[in-house]
């Protein structure tokens, strides 16, 4: 047994130095690609792009531009495609582990939306960037509720809203999110706070304040198109109905107006319908392939998910998510891709953001539609908040080189993002082979603990009673 996880461990040590050596700085040149630079709708056939310290410095036609005679080469051949790395704007979870699978997905920022202690952030954005860890770029958001009811940081008075603010910028937060029960002066005070601080509140929809209110008093993100159930469209008579679609029009321009962006997080709704009043279905997803990529401490969390126990069907309500996101789109309302991930059972880090541009398609978005709100809209939510960050989101000179390399182009079909060829975060080259190392080790590092647990609950198991044949502890159900 020793044997075994020496071997285990020894190959985990030498996957690590061989993702880590790409961390240098290095000058690559992608070759005869096909660009997919989703500045707007359009396709750049037969593409040399060059990148310098995680900066794209030059794309033309292959004929315009030699690549640099130090950089490594990626040819393409003229069969492959290049696009923007995508970007998932409402994560959550610590588990550092976690971090690869979005990078083995394509997924080159993350928005986390909360729960993320200040010493992660001041540990894992330096250690990504230096390539110790291999992940995102990372964004975060510290919660502020106006209750103790879901055991977040909460604030009573203006006074504390403000403070709030101040110890987030001091702690590295990027953005304050807000949950339901602020009350409406907090509301201000927090929104006020942040901009003399430069930072940006985003989050749940108000109680006191409501939507659209909310966004045209600085909201400058809703997490969750949720969040218009239980204000825009709610209704005291009956809080359980569905909408009517004939407000919908109304409600749609009034946040195009505002300028504030919104986050479907269709996926997320999905999954807890699918397991609404059906407790059976975490088992089937616990069983899913994609699964076995989970920590086992992510694993524990989902089998204990209680949205089974509950009564009733939310399958109409997701329906009527899909036609509001489909009519915010039509109105003109920049949307984002976020998952909520991993927190809610069925979401995998990385492969759940697939699963939010399938629904996105699915309420009635172009392909374009759907990856924009992975890719453009993200960069340009980011530059409207951040301006100080390097840019992101699209193909052209002056970008951050998130990239990513995939057989087919990803406007024809986006299912081509699930298996990349390969992808490019901080300037550093991950081709296939790698991106599938990555997960195996963690496969077997997973099976491995999941093995010495089930060895140490058998020394532990209690005796039977030889005189009865029964376990000798009594469980009280």
């Amino acid at each position: 047994m020793s044997q075994l996880v020496a071997r285990q461990t020894l190959a985990i040590v030498v996957l690590v130095v061989l993702l880590v050596s790409h961390a240098a700085a290095q000058t690559v040149a992608f070759v005869d690609v096909n660009v997919v630079p989703m500045d707007r709708e359009r396709v750049l056939l037969r593409q040399t792009v060059v990148v310098r310290d995680h900066i794209i410095t030059a794309i033309g036609a292959n004929d315009g531009i030699t690549a640099p005679a130090n950089a490594r080469i990626i040819n393409g051949n003229g069969r492959l495609w290049l696009s923007p790395g995508l970007a998932d704007m409402h994560v959550h979870g610590t588990e550092e582990d976690d971090l690869g699978l979005y990078i083995s997905n394509g997924v080159t920022t993350v928005l986390h939306m909360g729960d993320a202690p200040s010493f992660f952030l001041s540990h894992m954005r330096p250690a990504i960037a230096s390539g110790k860890v291999i992940g995102p770029q990372m964004f975060f958001g510290m919660k502020v509720d106006g209750a103790a009811d879901y055991g977040l940081f909460h604030v009573s008075d203006v006074d504390q809203a403000r403070a709030m603010v101040r110890i987030a910028r001091t702690n590295g937060y990027d953005f304050i999110k807000v949950y339901s029960k602020v009350s409406a002066a907090e509301f201000d005070a927090i929104v006020d706070e942040a901009r003399k601080q430069g930072l940006a509140v985003i989050g749940h929809g108000v109680e006191s304040v409501g939507l659209p209110a909310g966004l045209f008093k600085g909201e400058a993100m809703v997490a969750h198109g949720e969040e218009f159930l239980y204000t825009a469209f709610y209704n005291k008579e009956d809080p359980d109905a569905v909408p009517a679609m004939n407000a919908v029009p109304r409600v749609a321009e009034e946040v195009r107006r505002s300028g504030a962006f919104i986050t479907p997080t269709l996926v997320a709704y999905e999954a807890i319908a699918r397991q609404w009043g059906r407790p059976e279905e975490v088992n089937v997803l616990l069983a899913a392939p994609e699964a076995s990529n989970l920590t086992p401490t992510v694993r524990l969390s989902w089998s204990q998910a209680r949205y089974g126990e509950r009564t009733g069907d939310i399958r109409p309500r997701l329906l009527f998510l899909r036609r509001f996101t489909k009519a915010l789109a039509d109105a003109g309302v920049p949307l984002l891709a976020g998952t909520d991930a991993p927190t809610i059972a069925g979401l995998v880090p990385g492969h759940s953001l697939h699963e939010e541009l399938r629904n996105l398609v699915e309420s009635g978005l172009t392909r374009f539609q759907a990856l924009s709100t992975a890719t453009r809209n993200a960069g340009a939510f980011i530059a409207g908040t951040h301006p100080e960050v390097p840019p992101f989101g699209t193909i052209a000179t002056g970008m951050r080189a998130d990239l990513v390399l995939t057989v087919a182009n990803p406007l024809d079909s986006l299912e081509t993002l699930k298996r990349p060829v390969g992808v490019m975060t901080y300037g550093r080259w991950f081709d296939a082979s790698m991106l599938v190392s990555l997960l195996d080790q963690r496969k077997q590092r997973y099976q491995r603990l999941e093995e010495l647990r089930w060895m140490d609950r058998q020394r532990k198991r209690p005796r039977k009673s030889a005189r009865r044949g029964l376990i000798s502890i009594r469980v009280i159900k």
